[in-house]
């Protein structure tokens, strides 16, 4: 019995690690495909109203008429919402962008700007990149 439970030990410390590595993978990836997501409904947002949403607007714009807003035709993401990123930090918003109208961003892992590995910040230009 003692056998039988040294060697499951030994499965999962081989096992384990590679198991945690592809659940880390695919938060980076559900990030990418949020952000993507909000990439559309902030062009849709844009073609309403003739402007993407300021810095102080938010992703909330994509949920929520904000005053002086004419031509809202939203919500422009489904359910209403604007999720979380997969580690359940708020994404970063910013308009104007460095290198465009705007910047999503997520902190990663430890929700603090900066980092590497499953810490390491995810933004709409880096995933632009690595596709292309």
């Amino acid at each position: 019995m003692l056998v039988v439970i040294a060697i499951i030990g030994l499965i999962m410390g081989l096992v384990g690690p590679r198991v945690l590595s592809y659940l880390s993978e695919s938060k980076v990836k559900a990030a990418r495909i949020q952000m993507q997501s909000f990439a559309s409904a902030l062009d849709l947002f844009s073609l309403d109203t003739g402007r993407y949403p300021s810095t102080a607007e938010g992703l909330a714009a994509l949920v929520q008429r904000t005053s002086g807003v004419a031509s809202w035709n939203g919500p422009y993401l489904k359910g209403g919402v604007v999720p979380n990123d997969p580690w359940s930090h708020p994404y970063v918003y910013r308009a104007p962008g460095d290198r465009g109208p705007y910047d999503i961003l997520s902190y990663g892992s430890d929700g603090q700007e900066g980092g590497s590995g499953t810490a390491q910040d995810i933004s709409l230009d880096k995933m632009s990149a690595s596709n292309q």
